[in-house]
């Protein structure tokens, strides 16, 4: 194969001395590596002895192993990523299993703000994009962001929001979200049934960051007509959950770190 005229041929030799390490061979000798690498015992030797010097490959002498340093290599391309590009392959093998639509929100004041979306189908009157805003009350990814909120914030929510009915299922008075917001927080999870729109059922996951606040929340929605709300929380809710602690642990690599 010809090569370009800057191609650093020991970079790619060192980087398969790293890739030649994975779940079936954490630990290698230095003639597996040769063997492995395409390299001569003397090359892989110069190799693994300056991984060793950089902190990325321990040794007991006669076998090497990865260290936990060699994370760092993936921090720099996971700390810039935002959480909608940290939550997007998993929104697509959620919406792969389940064959139904999912979205991801922020809250912003008193509205959850769409920030990402993996439609099916389309179910909803309202288009739905990057950027659209629902009221918070009467959604289920902004029932469990305002569930996660502070007492105070959550106090000072309940007093201002303006709680009107959507539709005739919608939840309008203070106390009855409340009540709605106690029992989120319990559980984990807002199921809400046809309170935004009539023919719309969603359910709905917080994502925490490192902190365990609330970064934002993911949900699967479906048309009223092919789920009740028992066959969402028993069909639905298991892979939101694996999604979205999937995404937290993603979160927890790509959030900056303290030098």
């Amino acid at each position: 194969m010809t090569r370009e005229p800057y191609y650093v041929q020991s970079l790619e030799r060192g980087l398969a001395v790293i890739r030649a390490f994975d779940a079936e061979h954490r630990e290698l000798t230095l003639s597996d590596v040769a063997r492995h690498c395409g390299l001569t015992r003397a090359a892989a030797r110069r190799f693994l002895l300056t991984l060793t010097d950089l902190g990325y490959v321990r040794t007991d002498g006669r076998l090497f192993s990865l260290t936990p340093r060699v994370l760092e290599l993936g921090y720099a391309f996971l700390g810039g990523l935002s959480l909608p590009e940290v939550a997007e392959p998993h929104m697509e093998r959620l919406v792969s299993e389940v064959r139904e639509s999912s979205s991801l929100s922020v809250l912003d004041g008193d509205d959850i703000v769409y920030v990402s979306r993996v439609p099916t189908s389309r179910i909803m009157r309202v288009a739905i994009n990057v950027g659209t805003r629902f009221p918070a009350y009467a959604t289920s990814m902004g029932r469990v962001m305002l569930a996660a909120l502070p007492e105070a914030e959550l106090e000072a929510y309940l007093s201002r929001a303006k709680l009107e009915p959507l539709t005739d299922r919608t939840i309008s008075s203070p106390g009855a979200l409340r009540a709605e917001l106690d029992r989120v927080r319990e559980s984990g999870h807002s199921i809400v049934d046809q309170e935004l729109e009539e023919g719309l059922r969603a359910i709905a996951a917080p994502i925490r960051d490192r902190s365990g606040k609330a970064a934002g929340a993911l949900n699967v929605s479906v048309h009223a007509a092919r789920a009740t709300v028992a066959t969402i929380r028993e069909r639905l809710l298991p892979p939101l959950l694996t999604a979205t602690a999937a995404i937290e642990a993603d979160l927890r690599i790509a959030a900056p770190r303290r030098r």
